[in-house]
């Protein structure tokens, strides 16, 4: 596929009945996927796993910080810049083909694209809503607009989409669009000036049926089409696909090894409110952090934050925040040991923002399979190097997934008194996993979350989104992470750090200032 422009209104939406075809449809099946549009671009090879796995840690570093925060720091915390914008509430429908002609490997490929895509987008009932049609000689709702209102829902249903393998009837795909993607009945809204419809056509041969009526019809009945031709496709057919202008809906990529590369395109494409802090449309004496269609004042460390919200007075002593912090790490054979490395790395991403001594923060790492073993307690390495130094030592289990035998020692070893807890400080679980736990888990998290500890649950690949959401503290939606690839396990970093500070005395945590350069630098390097 290549890169394409998301842009035009959203007319009516005008059904049309399949003509002829009706034979050819498939019943609907439960997968999806969404992709926002691009521009003709050359693209290079994607990155490698380090690259998509500090995207991931961003996201878990980000959770963490706002966790610091909580228990004091010196001025509001310069959080990590978000993304550039938000996206406007779209009613997406990805039609990928998935003929003979595309090898299941390249096949693979699309789904990762369509999976970085989604990570980007505000997914939900009242904001961005996706489809997946896929096609080859016959069409496959793979999922509809109302089937999965939450992100992580969405990216393991486009892991589960398997190719059809057969022929190339592209016209028939865009008709079932029109007539049942994007209807009432399958979540799509009705016509109005703040929802985009859009359909996004991935195809990398020449269709077995036509395309220029059916998708006049389309782009009649209000839905703008971007065309995305890979390989030896029919760029004259791309054309009869596309909206106008072609320029923006037209776009093409020699292979499918590089249809990652457009992921940042389409995002940016959906993009309507930008970051005024970005554009120095702000009043903030040093240090500005973007929100949706606003922005809000913070301090470099050593100064607190006046009572205008703008400017900044020096602050007076402060040393940190106490903190008990515990990473439960699933090392069951299914993370494998490639992926095991980086799930190391990504914990000491995490150790390196911190403040580590005897009166800050603490970290105990344990680790769990079909049994569970402690790497080591709480304060039982005094600095950041020490700890480090463990966590790379750190061997893999490679067995089962006994989650709720984990959580258990969390309780009741963890974060006890003789294994280095402090009475009175504030304690926090990390729970990393990669698939449904194989004993039963709602007593030992409920009972976590009962004994005050904050509770934060991190899943990846085939993590089950029910599981994470359990052993969330509330509100669950700032305490769950999910990601599709290991690759992008830095994202979640990010996001948890700042949740590890909890507000109390605005001239301590000084760890959250030196924190946010470090993410800063991390998000700039990465869009490099």
């Amino acid at each position: 596929p290549s890169c394409l422009s998301l842009s035009s209104r959203c007319p009516p939406a005008a059904l049309h009945t399949c003509q002829g075809l009706a034979p050819c449809l498939l019943e609907e099946g439960q997968v999806n996927t969404s992709r926002p549009r691009l521009s003709l671009a050359t693209l290079h090879p994607a990155s490698g796993s380090f690259a998509a796995m500090d995207r991931i840690f961003s996201a878990l570093l980000l959770s963490l910080l706002l966790l610091l925060q909580s228990y004091g720091v010196c001025g509001t915390p310069p959080q990590p810049r978000g993304t550039l914008c938000r996206t406007k509430p779209t009613d997406l429908v990805f039609i990928i083909d998935s003929s003979r002609s595309v090898r299941p490997q390249e096949f693979e490929k699309v789904k990762v694209f369509m999976s970085r895509v989604i990570e980007g987008l505000d997914v939900g009932p009242n904001s961005t809503r996706v489809g997946v049609i896929n096609y080859a000689s016959a069409v496959k709702n793979e999922f509809s607009l109302k089937t999965y209102p939450t992100k992580a829902g969405l990216l393991q249903a486009v892991r589960r989409i398997e190719p059809l393998s057969t022929g190339t009837m592209t016209g028939l795909a865009i008709q079932f669009a029109i007539s049942r993607a994007f209807s009432d009945s399958e979540g799509a809204r009705v016509r109005s000036p703040n929802f985009n419809k859009v359909a996004i056509v991935v195809t990398d041969g020449r269709p077995q049926d036509g395309v220029q009526d059916v998708s006049a019809r389309a782009r009649a009945a209000g839905i703008e089409i971007f065309a995305i031709g890979v390989g030896r496709v029919d760029m004259h057919t791309l054309r009869q696909i596309a909206s106008e202008p072609l320029d923006d809906h037209v776009d093409y990529v020699e292979s499918y090894s590089v249809i990652e590369k457009l992921t940042h395109k389409f995002q940016e494409a959906f993009c309507v409110v930008s970051d005024l802090c970005a554009t120095g449309d702000h009043d903030c004496e040093q240090i500005c952090i973007s929100t949706p269609g606003a922005y809000k004042c913070a301090c470099k460390e050593g100064f607190t934050l006046n009572n205008d919200g703008k400017t900044c007075s020096a602050c007076s002593g402060g040393s940190g925040s106490a903190l008990d912090l515990v990473f439960l790490i699933d090392g069951s054979k299914s993370v494998r040991p490639e992926n095991f490395e980086l799930v190391k790395k990504f914990i000491n991403q995490i150790v390196d923002s911190l403040e580590v001594s005897e009166k800050q923060a603490q970290v105990g790492l344990v680790q769990y399979s079909s049994s569970v073993r402690q790497e080591f307690p709480l304060g039982q390495f005094k600095n950041k190097k020490d700890i480090k130094a463990a966590v790379k030592k750190m061997s893999y289990m490679e067995k089962g997934t006994m989650t709720g035998q984990a959580l258990k020692y969390l309780i009741d070893s963890s974060f006890s008194i003789i294994n280095g807890a402090r009475p009175g400080v504030p304690k926090v679980g990390i729970v990393f996993t990669d698939g449904r736990s194989q004993d039963y888990i709602t007593d030992a998290a409920k009972k976590a979350k009962d004994l005050g500890f904050r509770m934060f649950a991190v899943g990846v690949g085939n993590a089950v989104e029910d599981e994470l959401r359990e052993i969330a503290s509330e509100p669950v939606a700032e305490h769950y992470f999910y990601t599709a690839d290991f690759r992008t396990i830095s994202k979640i970093g990010k996001k948890l750090q700042m949740k590890i500070c909890i507000e109390e005395d605005p001239c301590e945590c000084k760890s959250i200032v030196k924190f946010q350069t470090k993410v800063e630098d991390l998000i700039n390097s990465l869009q490099q």
